[in-house]
């Protein structure tokens, strides 16, 4: 079995580097898929309430030799109860048959609703309660971060954004690194490739080190030191998505894909979504 990077959390969390995803997947689906990932060598696991499948969750982790201590589960505050996280977060938690999460990310700012400080300082309660492990943030800008910050006092350890070779956002990667915060990388192979597989460059690394477009993409993540949660619930992909840890890209290789950037979000924008 492949030993995968963990990344350790400023608050001293641990957290593996590669994970699964399942959005978009039944319930049927991602119980498969997780049982699927565990067998494989996956040890973190990514939903949300949203998702409407954290009982699969919570079934797989029953289901699963594997030790619950030895594997990290994230789910999400939807927007709908940024007034009530308590409420959301024991909701999650009896779906996923759970006593505690590792990782709670609030799913969006909707700065238009302004209540994302407020929720904030929901789940920083929650977390001294013991319900949740560490706290984080998904598709926080700057500004949205900064005011956390300020108004808190506490730091997010991830900021889950969209992020793959056609839209990197390296600025605010940057400013997450500068503030100790995980960047995270959701819909990473763009959706199932959006143009990204057919890329001369992806395609040449892809044949040079004898792997597939989206080995190399997912490579390209974790090389960047990004934490990546591609999502499939086909066994076979499951399998080649984790079968990452027997080469490296170089930094001229890193480099070249960095010219792929595009700006071309695929998902909802931060600033304006509000759903």
């Amino acid at each position: 079995m492949a030993e995968q990077p963990i990344i350790k959390l400023r608050d001293g969390n641990m957290m593996p580097q590669l994970g699964l995803g399942v959005w978009q997947a039944s319930i049927e689906e991602a119980r498969h898929a997780i049982l699927e990932a565990l067998k494989v060598g996956y040890r973190s696991i990514d939903t949300a309430a949203v998702y409407k499948n954290e009982e699969a969750v919570g079934q797989a982790l029953q289901e699963t030799d594997v030790p619950r201590e030895d594997i990290f589960i994230t789910t999400k505050l939807w927007n709908d109860a940024q007034q009530n996280a308590q409420q959301a977060l024991e909701t999650s938690l009896k779906k996923l048959q759970l006593e505690q999460v590792d990782l709670y990310l609030m799913h969006w700012p909707c700065p238009e609703k302004d209540r994302y400080v407020d929720a904030w300082k929901q789940m920083i309660a929650l977390q001294q309660q013991g319900l949740i492990k560490s706290i984080g943030v998904c598709n926080f800008h700057e500004s949205h971060l900064k005011r956390l910050i300020d108004e808190t006092g506490v730091t997010p350890v991830v900021n889950q954004i969209e992020l793959h070779p056609m839209l990197q956002q390296r600025t605010l990667h940057a400013w997450n690194a500068l503030h100790q915060i995980q960047t995270e990388s959701w819909s990473p192979l763009a959706q199932g490739g959006e143009g990204v597989f057919d890329q001369e460059i992806i395609r040449h690394l892809a044949k040079k080190y004898g792997k597939t477009p989206a080995q190399i993409v997912i490579r390209w993540h974790l090389d960047s030191g990004l934490v990546v949660i591609p999502k499939s619930v086909t066994p076979a992909r499951i399998q080649e998505n984790f079968q990452v840890f027997d080469f490296r890209l170089d930094k001229a290789e890193i480099s070249e894909i960095t010219k792929l950037d595009s700006g071309k979000r695929l998902g909802p924008d931060p600033e304006t979504f509000n759903g």
